[in-house]
């Protein structure tokens, strides 16, 4: 049983909490006591059902099928999993199957890259790589600058907010709670996780790789029933990205992406706000996406707009998710605006944000121009540059159902139509093919 995608990123929908003594009740089509009992859960009060209508289907299939096709099933599963660090007969296997057949991958990394991105992820030995990572690349003096753009954009959105003729004033007061109470996470974190305790082998790689499971488990487990750990990251300090986190209203931004072409700390304002501002504003518009935004300052998840509110937000992210239900990638596929509206949103927003940011850091003086080109297009054309990209075309396709990001291509001419700053900066006209008339340009931040 499965949702359509834009029903499975719907916060309302996936939220569903309920007493253990209920979900007994509700789904007795097993001996769930002896399952988390199994799974080494000896108490559990609450949980969340993210996918009710998933769970009768499964209890039928209980019910119905032989316990033989559920070993079966589960070796299966468990094989898959495992295959990259079996022989080399399964793991070519798996990947002539999951990856060449489904989705027209044709051909397997380099076995030291592959090598790479498995110690390097977060489910494995990523922090320690980080840490090593953080000591040998990522200098402080950028973390400062870091912090100046965040603050400079946190502004942005507050005047952004001050001045919209939307929004009413009690839900204005929340927004501006939410915003100061963004926590901003930059570079590495300011505790690293302790990953001594995993035995790790030169001689066996799937055992390696089973001691890092089962630690991750234990760990995981081991947090039942306890507070939060806020000082946790959801990625490593190597990676090239960042994120809005909205149950702990955060916003993080690994070393990683802290490098050219999205900063640079020896370029001017224009090429930093275009690049690595955009970003920031990017995450912090997800904090007021279409499902962010159900979430209050603190994270809790909660209505905190009015009714009327919220449907002039409704009233301009719809219009926005009609402009990319327009745009077609491939012959006969189109990007859903649906799917892909939180990220759409954010990068609206995100520009905008950066855009008054830049303006505000220029303090009423002129940009220079540079190279001849003006600070505004130059602050057009960092966004551009951050998001260049190759596809294979059936890469594209498979990308268009998987992915909530519209591809490079339209986070691209997909945003900047929508900016007036856009068609003065390089005088583009109503016969130019991204021309959109200004009555259709959204920005909602």
């Amino acid at each position: 049983h499965t949702w359509p995608r834009a029903q499975r990123r719907n916060r309302d929908l996936t939220y569903n909490p309920m007493s253990y003594e209920d979900f007994k009740i509700e789904y007795a089509g097993l001996d769930w006591d002896s399952y988390f009992a199994a799974a080494g859960i000896e108490s559990l009060t609450d949980l969340n059902v993210s996918y009710p209508s998933a769970m009768s289907p499964i209890m039928d299939l209980v019910a119905t099928l032989p316990i033989e096709e559920w070993k079966s099933f589960m070796t299966y599963r468990f094989i898959v999993d495992s295959a990259s660090v079996l022989s080399e007969e399964i793991d070519q296997e798996a990947f002539r199957f999951y990856s060449t057949v489904l989705n027209g991958v044709p051909e397997q990394r380099e076995r030291w890259e592959r090598g790479v991105m498995r110690v390097g992820s977060l489910n494995s030995l990523g922090e320690a790589i980080g840490q090593v990572y953080v000591q040998r690349h990522f200098p402080e003096s950028a973390k400062t600058q870091m912090d100046e753009l965040v603050e400079n954009l946190r502004a942005a959105l507050r005047q952004s907010i001050e001045q919209n003729d939307w929004m009413s004033a009690d839900t204005k007061e929340e927004a501006y709670k939410k915003l100061e109470a963004f926590r901003p996470k930059i570079a590495y974190p300011d505790e690293w996780k302790d990953l001594s305790s995993i035995a790790i082998s030169r001689e066996n790689l799937f055992q390696n790789a089973q001691n890092i499971r089962m630690f991750n488990y234990e760990d995981e487990i081991s947090r039942l029933g306890k507070p939060t750990n806020r000082e946790e990251w959801g990625m490593t300090p190597q990676t090239v990205n960042a994120y809005y986190n909205p149950s702990f209203n955060e916003i993080v931004f690994p070393a990683g992406i802290l490098q050219p072409p999205f900063f640079d700390p020896a370029a001017d304002l224009a090429v930093n706000y275009g690049g690595i501002g955009a970003v920031i504003g990017h995450e912090m518009g997800h904090g007021f996406d279409d499902q962010g935004s159900k979430s209050d300052w603190q994270g809790v998840q909660r209505n905190w707009w009015t009714d009327e509110d919220r449907a002039n937000f409704e009233s301009q992210a719809n219009a926005l998710a009609e402009q990319y239900d327009q745009f077609e990638p491939v012959p006969g596929y189109f990007i859903d605006g649906r799917f892909t509206l939180g990220e759409n949103i954010g990068d609206v927003g995100g520009l905008s944000l950066a855009y008054r940011a830049y303006k505000m850091a220029l303090n009423g003086e002129e940009a220079p121009v540079i190279d001849g080109l003006t600070g505004d297009q130059r602050f057009f054309l960092a966004w551009a540059q951050v998001w260049q990209r190759k596809y294979r075309e059936d890469a594209l396709i498979q990308r268009l159902t998987t992915d909530p990001h519209s591809p490079s291509k339209f986070r691209v001419n997909g945003v900047v139509r929508n900016f007036d700053e856009w068609y003065d900066a390089f005088n583009v006209r109503s016969s130019d093919e991204l021309y959109l008339p200004p009555e259709d340009r959204i920005r909602i931040w």
